[in-house]
């Protein structure tokens, strides 16, 4: 082969080496191109896929916030009614106690007046507090004849009481209102000698002044009124019995 030979074949080699590269390009080749096509359809299919994901969980969201609203609404209506309930309990419980009390207290009063009729004490085998207040209830009750009676029968029986200065004043009170002077005299002055400690001593005192008042004992009342202004000068009794003994002085007494 002459060397002109060699040196065509020679050029020709890389042109045919250039040319066969740009028929074969990737962008040609019919595999490459199946595969972004699938490439490609994955991604849509994949983004299809997160936006329907994206969907169903905003919807279970929704539905579980439903669901939580609605329990709330449960929990609301369920704590209401339980409220409206237990406030009923409390009105049926005070209006059960306060018929008690009163059908409690109308036995011991129908006890009190059964006793004083028969001459015995309110609550029979009661305590003295019992007796004490069932008899304090009949002066309430302006019952006065039965209440003395029932103050008598406590005294009788429990004249150790802490409460026998106080059942002895109004034993003398009930004979003071029915206007039994002279035995309301009698009794308040037991107060003052048989229970000199007594918180009820000044007002003991005021109406045994009231009494020699009432019964027109003149000295006397001044002397026992002055006595409760004279001991007891901060009371309400000794306001009281400088009253009676301006009243007094008015009517040149």
């Amino acid at each position: 082969m002459s060397l002109l030979s060699r040196k065509s074949i020679g050029i020709l080699l890389p042109a045919i080496a250039l040319g066969g590269c740009e028929l074969l390009q990737p962008t040609d080749d019919p595999v490459l191109s199946k595969l972004d096509q699938l490439e490609r359809r994955m991604q849509v299919q994949e983004q299809a896929t997160r936006n329907q994901s994206l969907v169903n969980v905003t919807q279970q969201v929704a539905a579980i916030e439903r669901q939580s609203a609605e329990n709330r609404g449960r929990v609301e209506t369920l704590e209401n009614s339980a409220e409206a309930t237990a406030l009923r309990q409390r009105q049926l419980y005070a209006d059960l106690d306060a018929r008690i009390q009163e059908l409690e207290s109308a036995m011991r009063n129908r006890a009190a007046a059964g006793a004083a009729d028969s001459g015995q004490l309110p609550v029979v085998g009661g305590t003295d507090r019992d007796n004490y207040q069932a008899a304090f209830e009949l002066l309430k009750q302006q019952r006065y004849d039965e209440a003395s009676t029932a103050f008598q029968q406590f005294l009788q029986t429990f004249p150790d009481s802490e409460l026998a200065d106080n059942a002895q004043y109004w034993l003398a009170e009930s004979f003071y209102v029915t206007q039994k002077f002279s035995e309301a005299l009698a009794a308040f002055t037991e107060v003052t000698t048989r229970y000199p400690r007594s918180r009820k001593l000044p007002d003991a005192l005021l109406k045994i002044g009231y009494c020699n008042y009432e019964m027109q004992n003149w000295d006397a009342a001044r002397s026992a009124l002055a006595r409760v202004r004279s001991e007891f000068p901060e009371s309400t009794a000794a306001r009281l019995a400088g009253q009676r003994l301006d009243r007094m002085r008015d009517e040149g007494v």
